[in-house]
């Protein structure tokens, strides 16, 4: 293969990539603390048996943290962060943080996710409600009371390192490097952040990479109608 079919087929495997995670988005634009993905574009040289061909790739994955709707519920165990900051949970894998606040009890007390994933306080110990808090309220600072009697606090913290968080699944994220406390959080009681997704940006990105893409296979057809010209054209 030819340098431009290199290039041009590294760049439709980086768009097909592109395409997909926008999907991805947009399917999320209802997922309660979902956070938008993006993906970075590179070049580089690469050695063939050719020579020096100029290849682009598209593997390194951006995530957009920014802050999503604050979404009212009245929900008494519905919480969202304002600002900086992350719940912490417990799954099978570890500890895990998340922006998804639509919280639940379990059957022991036990403040969880949707899938059952135990709420983390601020000395990472699972949340139990007693279960006589009917007139449960949670502060700013994500301290919970009953009666005016403090039971726990929900730890927010934020990792070391945000760029390094790794996603896993629709709204976990691991934090290799660790995490510290968040010093002024800001817990809203009664409320839901919504994906950061902009369905409409996101729709007309797709649109975009689509038109790029047939551009691209509509070049590489073009290229191997060439080539085949050219060979029967040198072997007569």
């Amino acid at each position: 293969m030819e340098t431009t079919g290199y290039t041009t087929l590294s760049r439709q495997q980086g768009l097909l990539r592109e395409m997909q995670m926008i999907a991805n988005n947009v399917a999320n634009a209802a997922t309660t603390g979902y956070r938008q993905q993006g993906i970075i574009f590179s070049e580089y040289v690469r050695d063939t048996r050719e020579g020096s061909v100029s290849m682009s790739a598209a593997h390194v994955r951006n995530t957009s943290f920014a802050q999503g709707t604050l979404t009212r519920t009245g929900g008494q165990l519905d919480l969202a962060l304002e600002g900086d900051g992350f719940f912490m949970v417990q799954t099978p894998q570890g500890e895990r943080l998340t922006r998804a606040g639509a919280f639940a009890l379990s059957n022991a007390g036990d403040l969880v996710t949707p899938d059952g994933f135990p709420v983390l306080d601020a000395g990472g110990a699972p949340l139990f409600v007693p279960p006589d808090a009917s007139d449960l309220a949670i502060a700013q600072d994500g301290t919970l009371s009953s009666a005016g009697r403090p039971i726990g606090q929900i730890g927010v913290v934020q990792p070391v390192n945000l760029r390094g968080l790794t996603r896993e699944g629709g709204v976990l994220f691991a934090a290799a490097e660790g995490v510290e406390p968040v010093e002024a959080p800001k817990v809203m009681q009664g409320f839901l952040e919504s994906s950061n997704t902009d369905p409409i940006l996101q729709i007309s990105r797709m649109i975009e990479v689509q038109r790029a893409y047939e551009m691209g296979q509509s070049f590489l057809e073009r290229e191997d109608d060439r080539i085949r010209t050219a060979i029967k054209a040198f072997i007569r």
